[in-house]
């Protein structure tokens, strides 16, 4: 039986994918292919390259964003994303697709032809550093002379990219908190409003999961790296409940 592993984008939410596939693990659920954006993209290189769950959690521990020796000053982005280029081959040595040892496909919006590019296979650093680039925050990622930003932008759970897959689970870290909340700035409106299209798009292909995992995360943001142990936890518990209540590997 073919298992396909979605992960989404999500920023540091993120994170609650390695816990998700720590649950994965424990329950014995070999993943056979792996389709990612943005911070699922770099969670699932990382686990396609046969890295432990807790190396993955260190790896975004040890990314040190925001630190001011990677300000992209006049540049489109307060972040160089090419940075990461380096903390990225540590973890995985050989700039290729070819190198991962479970198929993965990572999506990237191309600003010069307004539309999603699929990366699968080839060269791995950059399509990763661009399917990650979110608009605003990280500089632009060129590759082949084109211009790229977060996949998400155009497909932030991609599930409807695993194929030949007898079962899919997608891990989904951008839930809605659909109860009312207390909107005291211009960005709080502004924020709820993204998050709110992002997931109407997003749950049209929650159908297509034959097990989706939904940590709650209401209470992290983005941007929330110092709750990152708190969310790998959440990612794990969530996914352990939902393997326990499922009948799907039966």
């Amino acid at each position: 039986m073919k298992i396909g592993l979605a992960l989404s984008g999500g920023g540091v939410r993120g994170v609650a994918h390695a816990g998700v596939i720590k649950a994965l693990q424990e329950h014995s659920i070999n993943v056979n292919q792996i389709s990612g954006t943005s911070a699922g993209a770099l969670v699932g290189a990382l686990y396609a390259k046969g890295i432990g769950m807790e190396e993955i959690f260190h790896f975004f521990e040890k990314s040190n964003l925001f630190d001011p020796k990677i300000f992209a000053f006049g540049q489109a982005g307060f972040i160089n994303s090419s940075v990461f280029i380096d903390h990225l081959a540590s973890y995985i040595p050989e700039n290729s697709f070819d190198s991962l040892e479970i198929p993965l496909t990572v999506t990237a919006t191309d600003l010069n032809a307004g539309k999603l590019r699929i990366f699968k296979e080839g060269e791995l650093y950059l399509p990763i550093l661009a399917s990650a680039a979110f608009p605003g925050i990280f500089t632009p990622v060129e590759i082949e002379g084109n211009t790229y930003v977060d996949g998400g932008v155009l497909n932030n759970f991609p599930i409807d990219l695993l194929d030949d897959c007898d079962l899919k689970i997608g891990s989904y870290v951008n839930k809605v908190d659909l109860t009312k909340q207390k909107l005291k700035h211009s960005y709080d409106v502004a924020g709820r409003a993204y998050t709110i299209n992002q997931y109407q798009q997003d749950k049209i292909k929650f159908s297509q999961c034959d097990l989706l995992i939904e940590p709650d995360l209401f209470n992290y943001g983005l941007f929330s790296f110092k709750a990152m142990k708190d969310i790998f936890e959440i990612g794990y518990k969530s996914a352990s409940q939902d393997l326990k209540n499922t009948t799907i590997f039966d």
